[in-house]
Parts: C-alpha cells; sequence; structure tokens
C-alpha cells in the first residue's frame, strides 16, 4: 500500500518549500493543507481579525491558488487520510492530529531575535505563537527538524532545541541564490529596499526611519521598493512617495531577480537578506550582520528538498511503535548527512 504524507502550507514562501519536498517523494501520496490549528483560531483567521497571519488573508488565499493551479490535492485541516508522514514549516502550533504521526519540522527562513516575548514564551510556556519565529523549534513535537546551517543548528541548540533531532541539509527557495543571476528584470546597479509586515503584524515599525535611512545610504542613486505583499500597499506606497518620490514602487515580481541585479540590498525583518548575502551584495538588515553570515543558508544548488525527502524517507521506514519508544536514539539522518550533521 503507497504511504500517504501531508504537507501543512502557510505563507506562499512555506507553500512552494512544502511543494518541492513532496516532488521528491514520489512514492508518497501527498496531500497538501492550509494552514490551520483544529480549534477557535480556524474560526477567526476566516474574518479580518487575522488577516495578515498564515491562517487568513492574503497568506491562506496565496496559498489555495498555488495549490489550484498546479493541481495538487488538497486535504484541509489533514482530516481526511490516515497519514504516515505529516511535514510542516512552523511548530509555533503543532496541530493535535498531527502529535501521533511521524512529524519533520522544516526552518522557514530568518528567525526573530529573542525578545522579551520570547523570554516569557519559553519560561513560562506561554503559546508559542506570541514569540513568532523566535520559538520555532520549542514545541519538540517533531521527530527532526531540517534547518538552514551549521550556523542555525547552534542557535536552535542554544535556544533549548535538542541536538539529536536537527539535521542540517539546507532549506529550499534559500540555497541556489546563483539561479537568479539568470533574469530578465530591466534594471540594474539601483539600491533595492525589501519591506516587511511589521505594522500589520501587531509590532512597531519606525518606517519613517526605515524611509530616512534607505534615503541616506542611496545618496541619489536609483532606489526600488519591493513592497511584501502581505503589508498595507497604500500606506507603504504613500509613505515612500513623501519622502522618496523618485523612486520606483514594485507590488509584485521576483524578489531574488530584483536582488541579483541591485547594487545595494536594504531590508527589515525579511528572510531574502539571505539572498543577498549569498550572491556577495552589500547588506543592510535589522539584524547583526554578523550574525547573519553565521546564519546564511548553505548553498547547495538547490538540492536541500531532495535532502529533507531522504530525511523524511528514513523517518518513515521506521515503525511508529519504535520510534515512541525510543525517540532520541534512532539512526534518523542519512548516513550522506550524519558527517556534517556533528
Amino acid at each position: 500500500m503507497t504511504k500517504k504524507a501531508l504537507f501543512i502550507c502557510g505563507s506562499l514562501n512555506q507553500t512552494t518549500m512544502m511543494h518541492k519536498i513532496a516532488s521528491r517523494l514520489p512514492e508518497f501520496d501527498g496531500f497538501f493543507s492550509p494552514f490551520y490549528t483544529g480549534g477557535t483560531l480556524d474560526m477567526l483567521g476566516k474574518t479580518r481579525l487575522l488577516k495578515h497571519s498564515i491562517l487568513g488573508g492574503k497568506h491562506r488565499q496565496s496559498t489555495l491558488q498555488f495549490l489550484e493551479k498546479e493541481h495538487l490535492p488538497i486535504d484541509e485541516g489533514g482530516c481526511r487520510q490516515e497519514y504516515d508522514l505529516v511535514v510542516t514549516c512552523t511548530d509555533l502550533i503543532v496541530q493535535s492530529n498531527i502529535r501521533n504521526k511521524r512529524l519533520v519540522l522544516v526552518q522557514e527562513g530568518i528567525t526573530e531575535p529573542e525578545d522579551l516575548t520570547f523570554s516569557l514564551v519559553k519560561y513560562l510556556k506561554l503559546p508559542r505563537f506570541l514569540a513568532n519565529t523566535a520559538a520555532t523549534g520549542l514545541s519538540d513535537a517533531y521527530d527532526l527538524f531540517c534547518v538552514a546551517s551549521a550556523g542555525y543548528k547552534d542557535l536552535f541548540i542554544r535556544k533549548g532545541v535538542k541536538p539529536e533531532k536537527i539535521v542540517v541539509t539546507g532549506i529550499p527557495n534559500f540555497d541556489n541564490a546563483q539561479e537568479a543571476l539568470q533574469n530578465d528584470f530591466p534594471y540594474h546597479d539601483y539600491v533595492l529596499a525589501a519591506t516587511s509586515s511589521i505594522r500589520e503584524t501587531g509590532k512597531f515599525d519606525d518606517r519613517l526611519g526605515f524611509l530616512n535611512k534607505v534615503k541616506q545610504i542611496s545618496n541619489g542613486r536609483q532606489v526600488i521598493f519591493k513592497l511584501h505583499p502581505n503589508e498595507n500597499i497604500r500606506r507603504a506606497e504613500e509613505e515612500i512617495r513623501s519622502c522618496l518620490p523618485s523612486a520606483m514602487i514594485f507590488r509584485d515580481g521576483n524578489t531574488n531577480h530584483m536582488i541579483a541585479n541591485c547594487a545595494v540590498l536594504i531590508t527589515q525583518v525579511s528572510s531574502v537578506v539571505f539572498i543577498g548575502i549569498a550572491l556577495g551584495k552589500e547588506v543592510h538588515s535589522y539584524f547583526d550582520l554578523e550574525q547573519l553570515y553565521k546564519l546564511a543558508p548553505i548553498q547547495n544548488k538547490g538540492s536541500s528538498a531532495s535532502r529533507i525527502a531522504e530525511v523524511c524517507r528514513n523517518l518513515a521506514s521506521i515503525p511508529l511503535s519504535e520510534l515512541h519508544r525510543h525517540p532520541a536514539r534512532h539512526p534518523l539522518v542519512p548516513g550522506w548527512l550524519s558527517a556534517q550533521n556533528k
């Protein structure tokens, strides 16, 4: 009987990562679900209250459009099939119907700094989603955690993640920056500013300060803004035009191609900073740059999805009864990965 795998999606970045991994597991019947909680938050996600989260709004809409465009089988809430394997890009919420399954967590991108909220979440056991991606990995509900780099492995261990559960595989969408150099984006040698939807997630963002920084760094050079798809576009455009009236503004388009053609990349809290780092661009970020260079995802010419698929394949070969009896003592990591994972 063919094994079945559930891939839990979220943002478009998470969804395309899940699709790439699933495509490397042809021996599984793969099903996909937009992100869900299995609780009252699902209902709130259908209202405007959580429209900027992966439970609703543009994130959910983009995910469903992608799944439908690719003709992928959808199982919303993962309740129609009995699954041998579940793959997800976040453990900030771990759904009750996957807790007794083989579970692989895949790092989605950059993680936020550890602030006061992170400490409260970690030590007072508050809901992890309150700390956003800073709390990634803290659930310990997964069997294996596939991460972007050795630097991130060290970071997650310091946060309290069990070392034996971490596998350095690289992550899809950030493991082959060189391919972005072949593009048809018509502009070159500009200053690119990639915004983030910080305000839309309820946090403070000194957008005026950011715009002034862009103006200072650009020093008269052409500026292009690539807006985050989940932010208030109208407000963002009005702010940009008031400070940098000659700047070009793109709501859509391939961000990696824009980075490949720029001279300088300025970001806020976006994972795309890693593309700029991999391409050797001058980069600016709200994050500490020295730390970002240590964390940068490994560049393996796009093989991360295949590496993660092999991890999944190994995990699926272990009987659940044996896995749950001795969860930390199994040879879950393929031999070709074990050396770099030490």
